[in-house]
């Protein structure tokens, strides 16, 4: 298992329940969440840390504000933190208010965010 599939379903019902429509992508051995087309948030297992990790993309504002959280860490896939992406450990979202409480600032930052350029289809 490349990434907890009890948070995904979670996360799907709080999107559900928030009237979020959304899609889902198996990415670099996770499974990443986005809504109109551009990335909320995302679960993998990470191997440095030892256990779940929910990415979420926050922006840089909301990211001063949260790292000072015990459960949050920087988000830093090539070694140099990401701006705007935050990893939240597992005491983060333990409760499903907490889980909320972070999708709701992945939702409050999306229209935002600026969409990834589709890459052109080979043919």
């Amino acid at each position: 298992m490349a990434y907890d599939e009890y948070l995904a379903d979670r996360i799907k019902q709080i999107l559900k329940s928030l009237g979020v429509a959304h899609t889902t992508k198996k990415m670099m051995g996770g499974l990443l969440f986005s809504v109109n087309d551009k990335m909320l948030c995302g679960i993998h297992i990470d191997k440095k840390y030892g256990d779940s990790l929910l990415m979420a993309r926050i922006g840089e504002e909301t990211y001063t504000k949260e790292i000072e959280k015990a459960a949050c860490l920087p988000m830093d896939f090539t070694g140099r933190p990401m701006k705007g992406y935050i990893y939240v450990t597992p005491d983060g979202w333990d409760l499903d208010k907490d889980l909320e409480y972070w999708l709701k600032l992945t939702l409050a930052f999306n229209p935002l965010a600026k969409a990834s350029r589709k890459k052109a289809r080979r043919k």
